[in-house]
């Protein structure tokens, strides 16, 4: 059985990856002897003013005669990724100047259109060399060292840029089309061996020229030419991007000896100078958890104490009846609530996230998703998606049958196909209007038959298995018996009002995130890496507790004044938290980004509502089950006649 559990994953992850070849950041080095040929591969254009990604080869770029494609997993293909080959000849501790890569005779319309409008947007190119992706160098000043200066990267260099010439009004677009590599490597002491530990590269828009006619075996550049001139200088007159204009695409290639290990090479790619932040941000969320607990304290110890003890020692249920409080409702405080089943889906499917979320969190803590697995955070959340649907379907049903329901299955179809559906709807809906724009955002038909192969062929009926054992089991028993009439409800205060109450307990929760949800919407969308999962796996906990503690404190407030429908004020008090995830987005696109075009406008909200919506079933079903034990708590510790 264990074997053929094995079997059935390792199938669906090489489905997945398109191949049976795993892509782990654990994988051995590449050691490389002075000589050896690297293979330079191209990846997407891409943009923070128009997040639509497009492929390298969209733009008129040199070309290999035959355009091959890397093996991407789901969460590359989902990101836009494109891996392909290129021209780009690099032969290991070897510089070179000034070799020439392709050449244009005439830049056609639409070729001059296509740079200009890729200029216009800001866009970058990505390169990527033995697992590195290309980046330019930037100095910071350090701001724990106010004198010192910081080496960063700046991932990708820009396809151009505009500019008007001096005395001219107009803007005009150049184009980069001289790169020189900086290729930093690490030589072993005791062989001739090296590994690759830094991919830089600074770009430079000449336009070249060449005396007579041009050598295709040979070409000799006047701009550009290793016994005529060291290095391109900004000098130079810039390549217009015209139509009509020629255009020769050259690079330079040096080798960097570094004292950077291999283990470590991915330390100034992730370099954030804001590390204090993120810690005023866990400093901020603990402040809010302590607040949150000595409420919950005073409650459980003080309060809580005194009536339980009070409600214990009366002798008589006449005078239990003259006592106000939560205990008058304990006749009505199980009573099933309305839609029920729709309640138990959607408690269902938060823990089918919070079992995403938590495990997707072990595995990035033990460094298995690092930005150096490109994709595998997407893959790997999709995947734990998948098979917490088991979890999601019997914990759905153990609530179920505790409302008394019958139509069981009804309810585990709906849990199976409600989060999924939405979202998947939205999906759908946004990757037909970027297959209009052509990008490669959109996702090909084989990925969209992989997704619905995930959804239907294994999470359906892992919810329909964890659905019946979870409906077989008997239900649990109530800690007190519940009356055949409703008890009425008195009129409530003003501040007891379900909305406002809501939305008040959903505002500590967000509070508890949003600074690092800060950083995770820059990485996001402004095209930077996030690698601090210690920190989230910090700030999880932290909202945990704060969904959890915020929620008991509404509730017992609200049993209080004798109102027992708590069942989905529980769900919706931590819950609401959404709602101001999804306003800070709105804030973050406003005040953040430039996007201007339609369709990566829709993209930005499209994607938010359905991050929002996962939010917002996570932090409910967080609230309801600490709301639950709590209630069942109280009423079981009480004597009732």
């Amino acid at each position: 059985m264990k074997r053929s559990w094995a079997t059935c994953f390792f199938l669906v992850t090489c489905l997945i990856q398109k191949s049976c070849s795993f892509y782990l950041p654990g994988v051995a080095p590449m050691d490389f002897q002075k000589k050896d040929l690297i293979g330079l591969k191209v990846n997407k254009l891409s943009s923070v003013r128009n997040v639509l990604p497009y492929e390298y080869y969209s733009l008129p770029y040199c070309r290999p005669e035959k355009i091959e494609h890397s093996a991407e997993n789901l969460g590359e293909v989902l990101r836009g990724d494109r891996i392909e080959n290129s021209l780009y000849q690099i032969q290991m501790r070897v510089d070179e100047q000034c070799k020439v890569l392709c050449r244009i005779t005439a830049l056609s319309t639409a070729q001059a259109k296509a740079f200009r409008t890729k200029i216009e947007d800001d866009y970058r190119v990505n390169m990527i060399l033995d697992n590195l992706p290309v980046a330019m160098v930037k100095m910071r000043k350090d701001d724990r060292k106010s004198s010192s200066l910081i080496k960063t990267y700046e991932r990708g260099f820009p396809v151009g840029f505009k500019a008007s010439m001096e005395g001219q009004t107009e803007v005009k677009f150049f184009l980069h089309n001289h790169l020189r590599y900086t290729i930093l490597y690490h030589k072993d002491a005791q062989t001739d061996l090296a590994r690759i530990v830094g991919f830089e590269v600074e770009p430079f828009s000449v336009k070249h020229t060449y005396e007579g006619v041009w050598d295709k075996t040979s070409p000799v550049l006047d701009t550009c030419n290793p016994g005529r001139m060291t290095f391109v200088t900004h000098n130079l007159p810039p390549q217009p991007v015209v139509e009509g204009m020629e255009v020769i695409f050259t690079y330079d290639v040096r080798f960097l000896a570094s004292d950077v290990k291999w283990a470590s090479r991915w330390d100034t790619y992730l370099m954030m100078l804001d590390d204090q932040i993120h810690w005023f941000s866990i400093i901020n969320s603990v402040m809010i958890v302590l607040f949150l607990t000595g409420m919950v304290a005073i409650i459980m110890f003080k309060t809580l104490a005194r009536d339980i003890s009070k409600y214990n020692q009366l002798e008589s249920s006449d005078d239990a009846q003259e006592e106000t409080g939560w205990k008058l409702v304990h006749g009505d405080v199980f009573r099933p609530p309305s839609a029920s089943s729709l309640l138990a889906t959607y408690v269902g499917t938060g823990v089918q996230l919070f079992g995403m979320t938590l495990i997707t969190m072990i595995f990035a803590l033990l460094g298995f998703l690092s930005p150096a697995n490109r994709g595998g955070l997407m893959t790997a959340m999709l995947m734990m998606f998948v098979f917490m649907g088991l979890f999601a379907g019997y914990f759905s049903a153990r609530l179920y049958k505790s409302f008394r329901g019958e139509e069981w299955k009804n309810m585990t179809l709906r849990t199976a196909l409600l989060f999924p559906g939405t979202c998947f709807s939205i999906f759908f809906a946004l990757n037909l209007l970027i297959w209009g724009e052509k990008s490669s955002g959109a996702v090909p038909f084989g990925t969209l038959f992989a997704l619905c192969f995930l959804w239907f062929g294994i999470s359906v009926p892992l919810v329909f298995v964890g659905s019946y054992f979870g409906y077989k089991k008997p239900a649990p028993e109530d800690p007190v018996r519940t009356n055949k009439i409703p008890r009425q409800i008195p009129e409530q205060p003003w501040y007891m009002n379900p909305v406002f109450s809501c939305l008040v307990g959903g505002v500590l929760p967000f509070g508890a995130v949003f600074i690092e949800l800060f950083f995770i919407l820059t990485s996001m969308w402004l095209q930077q890496f996030y690698y601090l999962f210690g920190f989230l796996a910090l700030v999880f906990i932290i909202l945990i507790v704060t969904c959890a503690e915020i929620t008991i404190v509404l509730c017992y407030f609200q049993l209080c004044s004798e109102d027992y429908q708590w069942w989905w004020r529980a769900y919706f008090t931590s819950g609401s938290s959404a709602l101001y995830l999804l306003a800070y987005s709105a804030f973050y696109f406003y005040s953040k980004l430039t996007i201007t075009k339609t369709v990566p406008l829709l993209m930005y909200f499209g994607y938010m509502t359905i991050i929002s919506y996962g939010f917002f079933c996570l932090t409910g079903a967080i609230g309801f089950y600490a709301c639950y034990i709590f209630v069942r708590q109280i009423y079981g510790s009480v004597k009732i006649d």
